[in-house]
């Protein structure tokens, strides 16, 4: 794990202080912006050259078959892909004639930074042309968070030491070609010229472009307008066809002068309106952010990061490198959900077509319990979006013979997408994960208009699912067979404890919540039988304990499969999906990614501290983290049955996975999932922070490594800061209710909390049941426990 020299360390920038163009399509998706409506990559402004570009829309996809060698029924017939729309990003240069293309001429100087308090990418270039001719280009570009439409580019040109003449071409571009897919699963589908034109128009400083998708029907405009500064004799002109769009600045600038560009971008898109209606709503919008001009655009944008950071900013004393990296993961967690509203949070945001643009399960499992506390309108929202496309649901479990609501393992607009259903429809889990969900976020803030409106019908209709689902053996216990837990290298298995403990919480959960809301429980059809049966579900839930070994295996029989042979395997073996046959896979005891262990953070109060330790030692040996789900779990754990160095460890693999490229695929878009997993292993591991049963909790301790750790959370609408120190954690409330105070738990004894002042309180030390731990040959994270010399 080396950190790249051209990327030093910032506490809050991102910078890139020369350009490796190898290396570009890992930088677009770590600059790529986004507020989770609209998302930019992060092309170089003249668009060549560029690694993979990609301007994207949240639900804007097509439609593509789903080839199956031998069909089957219930097998899903098409697929969702996240389609590259219309690029507004485009500005080009010449210099008297001649290109602007850092891989011609010389480049001076280049630097890009990401501002994660202001909300910008910005950029500074001194370039050289073949002619001799230099000139220094600025620019800064924003996603905004105030106007989720609009997305606007500051530009400045100004000559080094001589005269120069300037043109620039600030375009619209559509159907942008885009390189041919990897040999990789987790890649995305390329498709070619999605969008049909319907609409161009173009004058003034203005220009517009409207196009429809080829097969889902999604119809798009887009509209761009600009500010233009320079000297005089400045000439503009404006042009359209049916896929570019293109407002021309010619000038001529002597030394001192400067070319300045507001180029602002509007995106409107629709499954149901209108052609003209779109056309207007982002003609207006364009218009609107131009009057608001660049100023305006980005005070407005740090005023929203400001109020964000104010109440979710982690502070790390001891590790720069973690320092920036965490706040880098959270500025993309913000992105991929702030203005997402009642649309989802894909795997990869929209920073990148990764997974075809998909939502998973990891949404509502990673995602939403930090939102939740960080940012609860998002999470909201998301949780909103799943309730919308409960008819497909619910159409979908009666496709597969269940009652209730099946959710699809991955989509886009809500319908099943995954061609391989052991991996898919088997991962029945999802329906758990929303529902944990629910149940987390209406305890967190006590919203009972979105319980009343959402929450109780996705929590039945989950319900119905297990009911149906599983089924009473002859001794009356309950079982769920043939699933396929977290765990992607165990398919279709028995009794995975991780979906059964969370479907045992999801019944009990349906069944307190209808005795609350009777009326909806009336409307929704739920009779106290119906409910009675879900109650009986859960206390029969099965969990399966291997009493020889002393562990729970992963499902039931999983301790008694075969060993993985990692004497054999070599580091460039891995991830194994893409090196051995699932069969072999599935067959043998080798985890891909935290399942048991995820089991025992979420369902933490089902397992004893004795049992988390040996469990948490038994799937150490096993786990090879294929996923870049595992090792923001495997730190809480680590942290809570006392390996704090082991836990910092896998913080350090969490927080840099993309900065750092672990699993190099960063280029097909960020990991937000993993990202969130590393402020759940700051928060849940160093801070032990848990939420059982709707109480909140905290257990901290600190590794040597590190001075101080601080952070803030959300719980009821009041703010609660947590201090951690080596030998004691302080405690203190904020935005507290009139006369409210916070009931929490410290390492196990009760705390009440006011305004009236900090509480600070000793930090016991931590109890090992285990040896440290040993993961497989050569999958033992880096260390970073040890100070730097």
């Amino acid at each position: 794990m080396i950190r790249h020299p051209a990327y030093p360390l910032d506490p809050w920038q991102v910078r890139e202080t020369h350009l490796d163009v190898d290396l570009l399509a890992r930088s677009e998706s770590m600059f790529a912006l986004s507020n989770g409506h609209i998302g930019l990559r992060g092309n170089l402004d003249e668009g060549d050259p560029h690694g993979l570009p990609g301007t994207y829309l949240n639900s804007f996809y097509e439609l593509r078959p789903l080839p199956y060698a031998e069909g089957g029924y219930g097998y899903p017939e098409s697929g969702q892909t996240v389609v590259n729309v219309t690029d507004g990003k485009v500005i080009r240069l010449l210099v008297d004639d001649e290109p602007f293309d850092v891989r011609d001429g010389r480049l001076r100087h280049h630097e890009r930074v990401l501002d994660l308090r202001g909300g910008v990418l910005g950029r500074a270039v001194e370039w050289e042309s073949g002619g001799g001719r230099a000139v220094r280009v600025r620019s800064t570009r924003l996603v905004s968070f105030a106007q989720r439409s609009i997305a606007a580019i500051e530009y400045e040109v100004t000559p080094v030491d001589r005269p120069v003449r300037v043109i620039v071409q600030s375009e619209l571009v559509a159907n942008e070609s885009l390189p041919g897919p990897l040999k990789d699963p987790r890649v995305s589908a390329v498709l070619s010229a999605p969008l049909v034109a319907e609409e161009c128009a173009a004058s003034g400083t203005g220009a517009m472009l409207a196009h429809v998708t080829r097969e889902s029907g999604l119809r798009l405009a887009t509209a761009m307008d600009h500010i233009v500064e320079g000297p005089a004799g400045l000439r503009c002109t404006a042009m359209a066809e049916p896929d570019l769009a293109r407002i021309t600045v010619v000038c001529r600038l002597a030394p001192g002068e400067r070319l300045r560009l507001v180029k602002v971008v509007a995106y409107a898109w629709s499954s149901r309106r209108s052609r003209p209606a779109l056309r207007d709503q982002a003609t207006a919008a364009a218009q609107g952010a131009r009057v608001e001009g660049w100023a305006g655009l980005a005070a407005a944008q740090r005023a929203y990061l400001d109020s964000f950071w104010d109440g979710a900013d982690v502070e790390i004393d001891g590790d720069d490198e973690v320092q920036q990296a965490v706040r880098f993961g959270m500025f993309h967690v913000l992105q991929a959900g702030a203005r997402a509203e009642r649309r989802p949070i894909a795997a990869k945001g929209l920073t990148g077509p990764g997974y075809d643009g998909h939502v998973f399960w990891d949404t509502e499992r990673f995602v939403l319990p930090v939102l939740t506390f960080i940012q609860p309108d998002a999470a909201a929202q998301a949780l909103r979006w799943r309730h919308a496309t409960l008819n497909l649901a619910r159409e979908r479990a009666a496709t597969l013979g269940w009652a209730g609501a099946a959710f699809p393992w991955r989509t886009i607009r809500g319908h099943e997408c995954s061609g391989y259903w052991p991996a898919g429809t088997a991962a029945v889990h999802i329906a758990a994960d929303i529902a944990d969900g629910v149940i987390r976020y209406t305890a967190a803030t006590g919203d009972e208009t979105f319980e009343r409106e959402a929450g109780v019908e996705l929590l039945v209709e989950t319900a119905r699912l297990w009911a149906s689902f599983g089924h009473h053996d002859r001794h009356g216990n309950f079982h769920l067979d043939g699933v396929t837990g977290p765990d992607e290298y165990t398919a279709v298995a028995d009794d995975n404890v991780y979906t059964n403990l969370m479907a045992r919480r999801n019944l009990n959960a349906a069944a307190d919540a209808v005795a609350r809301h009777p009326a909806l429980a009336k409307a929704l059809g739920v009779d106290p039988g119906e409910a009675g049966v879900w109650r009986a579900a859960a206390r029969a839930m099965s969990i399966p304990y291997d009493d020889q070994l002393g562990v729970h295996p992963q499902s039931r029989g999983f301790t008694m499969l075969k060993e993985w042979d990692f004497a054999a395997t070599t580091e460039a073996d891995y991830p194994l999906m893409l090196h051995f046959a699932y069969m072999n896979l599935y067959r043998t005891q080798v985890v891909k990614q935290a399942d048991l262990v995820l089991a025992m953070h979420w369902c933490g109060d089902a397992f004893s501290p004795r049992d988390k330790a040996r469990n948490f030692a038994y799937y150490e040996q096993r786990t090879v983290r294929d996923s870049s789900l595992s090792a923001g779990t495997q730190a809480v754990l680590a942290a809570e049955v006392g390996h704090l160095d082991l836990a910092y460890d896998y913080i350090g693999e969490a927080v840099l996975m993309d900065m750092y490229d672990l699993h190099r695929n960063t280029r097909d878009g960020m990991h937000i999932a993993a990202l969130a997993g590393g402020w759940l292993s700051i928060v849940a591991g160093l801070g032990g922070m848990r939420d059982h049963a709707g109480t909140l909790s905290f257990a901290p301790r600190l590794p040597a490594r590190l001075d101080q750790v601080r952070f803030s959370l959300l719980w009821r609408g009041m703010r609660l800061q947590v201090t951690i120190r080596p030998r004691e954690a302080v405690y203190s409330l904020r935005n507290s209710h009139a006369g409210v105070g916070m009931e929490l738990w410290h390492h196990g004894e009760p705390l009440s909390l006011t305004t009236a002042g900090p509480v600070t309180l000793p930090i016991p030390e931590p109890a090992a049941f285990t040896a440290e731990p040993v993961q497989p040959p050569g999958r033992s994270p880096v260390r970073r426990s040890d100070p730097p010399a």
